[in-house]
């Protein structure tokens, strides 16, 4: 049985920063300070603080960076992960190493991949990521979807005047190769230097929903995930994902991260709440002393908007 916090909220979900590092340098992305090398955890320790949430009732594992494929030992990783008996492994990349990594990967125990990939465009691709691997991330896409690793998902961040006017092409890219689209609303963050960035940029979904709806041929709700809708058209699929700042969001999490330098953050919208894991591993804590650093992380989750929570 999962761990319940104090909001009666499971917790089945961990996702692990395994780095901070990055390939690709998307404007619109976070930016969080690169840590050293030395701070990120190695493949035993990763192992361990897996084997630690199974123990809680964790049950999928999802392994994000940064950009998670930079680390030459994500194969030895994926491989450990895997032999502790997790339902679901996933992993989320920018696909420009997937073409060297998915059948390793695949093979090694690895479910399914999120790929973020914003355009078909490479002039779009380079303006967006700084970095001229839009061929790379193509290819990657199609070997992971050739070596079986289902579903492939590729997250597409809507940009006004950038990539909206590709949403249809990207579509049937992705129903040729397999893949399901989402396509996700831009994220207003505190790491914006220029304050007119998310108003020049953002997309506002409600036309597109509305066009979905009239186009699909079925749709379904994802339940504990916001609610939100899968359209299924013409055999293709798309999911629109919206910001995370509404309470169906909070009242459905159920999902506890790891940050690259081995601290449990308890919500995504938080960071004065972290717990350090890391540390007390490496000064000889003992599987159940770190269970217990689990536990009470998990306790100090609530919903980061409230209202009707």
């Amino acid at each position: 049985m999962p761990a319940i916090d104090k909001f009666e909220r499971p917790v089945f979900s961990l996702r692990i920063s395994i780095t901070n590092r990055c390939n690709v340098r998307c404007f619109y992305c976070h930016h969080d300070g690169i840590l050293p090398q030395s701070y990120e955890m190695t493949p035993n320790e990763i192992y361990r603080v897996s084997k630690v949430a199974a123990d809680i009732g964790v049950r999928k594992i999802r392994l994000s960076g940064g950009e998670p494929l930079i680390r030459n030992d994500i194969v030895e990783i994926v491989q450990k992960i895997s032999d502790i008996g997790f339902k679901d492994i996933s992993l989320t990349t920018n696909g420009t190493l997937l073409g060297k990594y998915a059948e390793q990967l695949k093979a090694a125990g690895l479910n399914r991949v999120n790929v973020s990939f914003d355009t078909l465009n490479p002039e779009t691709y380079r303006f967006i990521t700084k970095k001229d691997y839009s061929k790379k991330a193509k290819d990657g896409i199609e070997k992971a979807s050739e070596v079986g690793l289902y579903p492939v998902k590729i997250n597409m961040v809507v940009m006004k005047g950038i990539n909206d006017n590709e949403i249809w092409d990207m579509f049937h890219f992705c129903k040729e190769n397999n893949a399901i689209l989402q396509l996700i609303e831009l994220l207003k963050t505190d790491n914006q230097s220029n304050s007119r960035f998310f108003s020049e940029y953002h997309f506002k979904m409600d036309e597109l929903e509305e066009e979905l709806i009239q186009r699909a041929d079925e749709v379904k709700t994802r339940q504990f995930m916001q609610d939100r809708k899968k359209y299924f058209i013409e055999d293709g699929e798309i999911e629109v994902v919206k910001p995370m700042d509404n309470t169906e969001f909070c009242k459905n999490c159920t999902r506890i991260r790891i940050t690259p330098d081995g601290k449990i953050k308890p919500c995504l919208l938080r960071n004065d709440n972290l717990v350090d894991l890391i540390e007390p591993m490496r000064n000889g804590y003992s599987d159940e002393e770190l269970k217990k650093l689990f536990l009470d992380a998990i306790q100090n989750r609530e919903p980061f908007f409230k209202d009707n929570c």
